[in-house]
């Protein structure tokens, strides 16, 4: 029944109708909306008088009109704390700006801005001047490329590409199963199973030449699913070995590990230092080894020897740099 429906549809219908210049009147509004005249005849004085719709009653045709023939309702039901939410969200589409899916989006954007009335209650000019969101340094990424991903992915096709990486002279050529398209930094990755290598690799997409969609179907393995390769929030580059992660942090940088979730099931113990020692399970070891290092001496890592040795690895390498 139409009568349970929310007030801004049958503005709508009020709407529709009044712009076939049929000049409808309560009752015949009331009777094709299935509830009172009562009820059409204050939705009517809501649009004319809060939102300012230019109604008026025809005595010779006894019915409604618009005095300004291009006049339209607006086609959504927007608060102030909508539409500020609307824009912020706007702001954050520069993490898709290499991609054919930030145009989309965009259009999208601007067309819920093109149906809003135009007295609005925020002024969306201070938002530009005033939030700012910094985005990390993206690549360039070929549009045929990534609409051939997207399109195996959704109907679960291999790939034929060709990959070039830094610093190689040749590209190489491999059959993948795409499994996941990741946003990690700024950077799109493609999470497969290589058939050339026979294991989950992971490519990124601004560094594949060509890909073209093979007619042979794959399925995702039984247990591979995004939370297992994905669920630390640490990484992309996956492994399938487990580790149990042990980092130590000195009393300077302890307050800033403190006030972050770094992984959901990570566990702190504090020291009487006013240090404390992190700990959780990833696969994830070399983003760890580079988050590591990113704290310089403030972090010290205990476990697993496996990092342990990472991290000695780029401090010498570094070191060897300077000398």
């Amino acid at each position: 029944m139409h009568k349970y429906k929310p007030q801004h549809r049958r503005l709508l219908f009020i709407d529709k109708k009044i712009r076939t210049k049929t000049c409808p009147n309560c009752s015949s509004l009331a009777a094709e909306y299935e509830v009172s005249t009562k009820t059409i005849q204050r939705d009517i004085e809501y649009m004319k008088y809060d939102l300012e719709a230019p109604i008026e009653y025809d005595q010779v045709r006894h019915g409604y009109y618009y005095t300004e023939p291009r006049f339209s309702l607006p086609a959504i039901d927007i608060s102030e704390s909508d539409l500020f939410a609307v824009f912020i969200a706007e702001r954050a589409l520069n993490q898709f700006r290499n991609t054919p899916v930030y145009a989309k989006l965009k259009s999208v954007f601007a067309k819920i801005q093109d149906s809003l009335p135009d007295k609005t209650t925020i002024n969306p000019a201070w938002i530009q001047e005033r939030i700012l969101c910094f985005q990390e340094p993206i690549t360039d990424i070929d549009v045929k490329i990534w609409d051939t991903i997207a399109k195996a992915i959704r109907d679960s096709n291999r790939l034929s590409i060709r990959y070039k990486t830094p610093g190689a002279r040749s590209t190489t050529e491999r059959k993948i199963d795409p499994y996941y398209l990741v946003n990690h930094k700024g950077e799109w990755y493609l999470s497969t199973h290589c058939h050339a290598r026979n294991s989950i690799r992971t490519f990124a997409v601004s560094r594949i030449r060509s890909a073209e969609m093979l007619s042979e179907k794959f399925t995702l393995p039984a247990g591979m699913n995004k939370d297992r390769m994905f669920g630390d929030q640490l990484g992309i580059i996956w492994k399938k070995d487990l580790y149990d992660v042990k980092i130590r942090f000195n009393a300077e940088v302890a307050p800033f590990i403190r006030e972050r979730k770094w992984h959901p099931r990570q566990k702190i113990k504090n020291l009487k230092d006013g240090g404390l020692v992190l700990e959780f399970s990833t696969n994830h070891l070399n983003e760890v080894k580079d988050w590591v290092l990113s704290w310089g001496p403030g972090a010290t890592v205990q476990s697993p020897r496996e990092l342990i040795e990472k991290v000695k690895t780029s401090l010498r390498s570094a070191l060897g740099a300077y000398r």
